[in-house]
């Protein structure tokens, strides 16, 4: 497995992969099951299957909320040797913003709303960072997963948007055996905070309605951020303590 911490590096890697196919499986590290089926889906349907390992400073609305995202930077290295992965892509700050941010992607209607409403700037800085990566990548199948619904919405309107010819693959979302939807932040969690965190995946799946949803939350002792029905997915954020979790499930 290549493990390349340079543009450079990868550019010269990436000309060498003259024939196949390529898949993606963009990352913020902290790699848990879920990544790890991403690489699965990713590795049984592409010659190449190529992993980027990149804490993304401009999605985080919070500086705390950055300085604290979990880095196990050679466990998850380990983790994708082991899964069989081609190559790994590990730029730092400084190469993939050579710009200082100047240039952006920004999404005028569905981004505003749900995790966007409470993030600001999060959304320009998921597609930013997506469009760069998958620039520099060029792959033929890019693999995300279902837990950041709206994200993985508006990446695939992006890439059709600016007529990427790139295949956005989603991924069902892989749970713990509780239900919890498996997450790197899940780390964050205290043990009253991880005992009580599968109500969330429970509630969303047993309410009538959103608005049951919520309350139901609220009486559970979740901070709620929203829950709502569109189309046909229940969308939701939620707190614990210092912990932000996310999930949707199909309606």
């Amino acid at each position: 497995m290549k493990v390349l911490s340079s543009i450079a590096q990868w550019q010269a890697y990436r000309e060498t992969l003259l024939a196949g196919s390529i898949g993606f499986v963009p990352t913020m590290g902290a790699l848990h099951s879920g990544h790890l089926a991403l690489v699965e889906a990713s590795r049984k349907n592409n010659d190449y299957t190529i992993v980027s390992i990149f804490v993304n400073p401009e999605q985080f609305d919070d500086k705390q909320d950055f300085e604290a995202y979990p880095t196990h930077y050679q466990a998850d290295l380990e983790q994708l040797e082991k899964a069989g992965v081609d190559a790994v892509l590990m730029p730092d700050a400084a190469q993939v913003y050579a710009d200082n941010y100047r240039f952006k992607v920004s999404e005028s209607k569905f981004s505003q709303h749900l995790c966007g409403a409470h993030r600001p700037g999060h959304f320009d800085g998921v597609l930013t960072v997506v469009m760069r990566l998958l620039n520099l990548v060029r792959p033929d199948n890019a693999y995300f997963g279902e837990k950041d619904y709206q994200q993985l919405q508006l990446i695939r309107d992006m890439v059709a948007a600016f007529f990427m010819p790139i295949n956005i693959v989603a991924c069902v979302t892989v749970r713990e055996a509780d239900g919890l939807a498996m997450s790197s932040r899940n780390q964050r969690l205290n043990k009253k905070e991880r005992d009580q965190a599968p109500s969330l995946y429970a509630t969303l799946k047993t309410s009538r309605s959103a608005a049951e949803a919520r309350d139901a939350l609220v009486r559970l002792g979740f901070e709620v951020d929203y829950v709502e029905d569109i189309k046909n997915r229940r969308l939701a954020a939620v707190r614990l303590g210092n912990t932000r979790l996310i999930d949707n499930v199909p309606i």
